[in-house]
């Protein structure tokens, strides 16, 4: 069996550190390792409908919508990843959870397309709309609408990095004749990836017509995945073209300390066989000290490995 791909996830270490230069070290150790990937998610602010449903059990789980607190430091994801670009050869960069809608296309296009051509073509993009209608009302942007921002961002995205100029007409941006360039480093653009914590009909439309990668919360059902591989062979593609991303499984003994890593790597062999190659794994659920993150990716690429 191949060797799997491994992600460092980059967000939500903050029981390690808020240094962002940590950050950045962390990946050029992470590639050092042998990871495959780096992932930064994001939010432009947080309102009290962060921590509506109560904070996490434990600081280390992930944030999930409604579970964490305000004060979470969310550091601008494409700034970071442009930094770790230029310390990194290999290493592919993940903006997980690029919140679209927020921004207008051509801006966000722009600054895509920039940090894919710095770090020659390692950039995968996920684009979402997220959960939170504090933010979008921070930001005077449409919650209800969010779902056909993104669709409009996805179109737009696909004519900049053709021929120029542009032009197009949408429901809620409309520009004629403008010229982009440089392009992103690939004459498609940044690897597009999709998720989510189940298979809607948005979603799988999305992923079939756009995605390379379908990175879900937690893992699909079989009825999920059949229609994934209905929709792709509707599409005039095949399930083998998309990568399959999946998560590693932090149990922990209590509400203060860190997780055994061993047993949240023991159902990779499982996941490999079904299809998966890629998977996610936050150092701060593992570990306490920054200090030692090299060694700790050193140890999971170890027993990925055997």
């Amino acid at each position: 069996m191949p060797i799997p791909r491994m992600q460092l996830v980059l967000s939500e270490n903050w029981t390690m550190t808020r240094d962002l230069p940590a950050l950045v070290r962390w990946a050029r150790e992470a590639e050092h390792a042998g990871f495959d990937s780096v992932m930064i998610s994001e939010h432009v602010v947080l309102g009290p409908d962060a921590g509506a449903a109560g904070r996490m059990a434990n600081p280390r789980e992930y944030a999930l919508p409604g579970n964490q607190d305000p004060f979470t430091p969310w550091p601008h994801s494409l700034t970071l990843l442009a930094a770790i670009a230029s310390v990194t050869s290999r290493l592919r960069l993940a903006a997980a959870g690029v919140l679209a809608p927020l921004r207008h296309p051509l801006v966000l296009a722009r600054e895509l397309g920039t940090l894919d051509l710095l770090s020659e073509g390692r950039l995968i993009v996920l684009p979402t709309v997220s959960w939170s209608r504090d933010e979008y009302a921070a930001l005077g942007v449409s919650f209800a609408d969010r779902g056909r921002l993104l669709d409009e961002h996805l179109e737009i995205w696909s004519l900049l990095w053709g021929p120029s100029p542009v032009s197009y007409d949408g429901a809620f941006y409309s520009f004629k004749d403008v010229y982009f360039e440089p392009k992103a480093y690939r004459p498609t653009g940044p690897v597009l990836w999709f998720g989510g914590a189940g298979m809607s009909s948005h979603l799988l439309r999305r992923l079939v017509r756009w995605g390379s990668g379908f990175n879900p919360l937690g893992y699909p059902g079989a009825a999920d995945m059949r229609a994934l591989a209905s929709g792709l062979t509707a599409h005039g593609r095949t399930l083998s073209e998309i990568e399959l991303v999946g998560g590693t499984r932090a149990k922990f003994p209590d509400s203060d300390s860190c997780a055994p890593l061993e047993a949240a790597l023991e159902h990779i062999p499982q996941r490999m066989a079904e299809g998966y190659t890629t998977f996610c794994i936050k150092p701060s659920q593992f570990i306490d000290d920054p200090a030692k993150v090299g060694e700790f990716c050193r140890e999971v690429m170890r027993r990925v490995s055997c």
